[in-house]
């Protein structure tokens, strides 16, 4: 059995003010003739394909054409699921028609949520979809006590344990899912599920099946072994992600359901996310020898003292620099946060900003008490969304 497994498309991103939607069109481009080369018996997404609930027009039409291309020129049955950032329900429309074709989307959940059997030449292997949803949403769907499931753990293996016994023992299984696995490495481009930690889930979960397919974590890595794995983001996406080797994931299955294959396969992007350092007359002299000017670029000047219009000058060798940072700046004292910002969650950052305001730093209570408020909020924001 083999499968290419991939998540986090975020299509209709906006990455400081540029729309991505052209760099996401090409890295699918590369991935269909990935999918022409390997003959996957199918395609797993594993959720986040949308990067907001209400998407652009154009990136839905660009998903629209990437799944006509896949089910009718490849004939590769697809299986999605809803992340954090997708509307389950709008995601999800047309679901049951569209399965017929060999597209099988799962957005909002469902009590009668069931795996997709796909058949190869050692005979049937079941793609269990676990869609992301909140405990909350968990708890009503299935009838299930605050105390049965407390948070995303929880929820997550009733859903789990479900999939698994809605197939045959000894069966050959594949969860596909949208979760924060603890210990994974995160990046400054996904959201945080929850505040303080509460969000992520144990890997142990997945003990049930021969290979999960995550989502939500855009580094491609693994947790634990080769059997549970994020595939990572399709481009990068801040340049936190600068040094990931974005691909797809390429996995095989043998009759036992044991792993014979499991590779990330690189896709080469339109335009690269770089970070740069040095001294501005340094930087003008253009990229070395191999490099891009076209890439999407920070740059770090080393240079001391006032600059007129930097970003213009470096605009005119690299054209699509985003952001500048100014090295001496960082090191000057006063109310500077510690840290770098953008690495932050919703937490710390309000945190931080109490310390800057107060000159004191907010005592445990008061972290409780404002984690409580943030995962609320960011509850509400999603139902909202949903």
């Amino acid at each position: 059995m083999r499968i290419l497994h991939t998540a986090d498309w975020h299509l209709g991103r906006i990455f400081h003010q540029v729309h991505m939607t052209e760099d996401q069109a090409d890295a699918l481009d590369k991935f269909i003739d990935l999918i022409k080369d390997t003959r996957p018996h199918a395609v797993i997404v594993a959720g986040d394909i949308y990067d907001r609930s209400v998407p652009p027009v154009d990136a839905v039409r660009l998903l629209d054409e990437v799944i006509t291309r896949i089910l009718l020129d490849h004939r590769t049955p697809v299986i999605m699921v809803a992340g954090n950032h997708d509307s389950a329900d709008r995601l999800g429309f047309g679901n049951r028609l569209l399965a017929g074709r060999g597209f099988h989307l799962f957005g909002r959940l469902d009590k009668d949520m069931a795996p997709v059997l796909v058949e190869d030449e050692t005979g049937p292997i079941w793609l269990c979809p676990i869609p992301y949803a909140e405990p909350a949403l968990v708890r009503e769907t299935f009838g299930l006590s605050p105390e049965a499931v407390r948070g995303h753990n929880e929820a997550l293996r009733v859903l789990a344990e479900r999939m698994i016994a809605r197939t045959p023992a000894g069966a050959r299984r594949i969860a596909v899912a949208h979760a924060f696995v603890t210990g994974g490495e995160q990046s400054e481009s996904e959201s945080f599920l929850t505040v303080g930690g509460a969000g992520t889930v144990d890997s142990s979960i997945f003990e049930g099946f021969h290979y999960t397919a995550l989502g939500h974590l855009h580094r491609p890595q693994r947790c634990g072994d080769d059997r549970i794995r994020y595939s990572g983001s399709l481009l990068k996406y801040s340049f936190s992600e600068a040094d990931h080797k974005k691909g797809i994931t390429f996995v095989e299955l043998d009759v036992a359901g044991r792993l014979t294959a499991c590779e990330s396969i690189a896709l080469t992007p339109k335009r690269d996310v770089r970070r740069i350092e040095g001294c501005l007359k340094d930087i003008l002299a253009g990229p070395a020898s191999g490099e891009n000017s076209q890439d999407y670029m920070m740059v770090t000047l080393l240079d001391e003292g006032a600059i007129l219009d930097p970003i213009g000058k470096i605009r005119q060798v690299y054209p699509n620099v985003l952001h500048i940072q100014r090295a001496f700046l960082e090191k000057g004292g006063g109310a500077a946060p510690v840290g770098d910002r953008r690495r932050l969650n919703d937490l710390d950052l309000f945190a931080s900003f109490i310390e800057q305001v107060t000159g004191s730093p907010l005592d445990e209570e008061g972290r409780q008490v404002a984690a409580g408020v943030i995962d609320d909020v960011l509850g509400r924001r999603r139902e909202v969304a949903s």
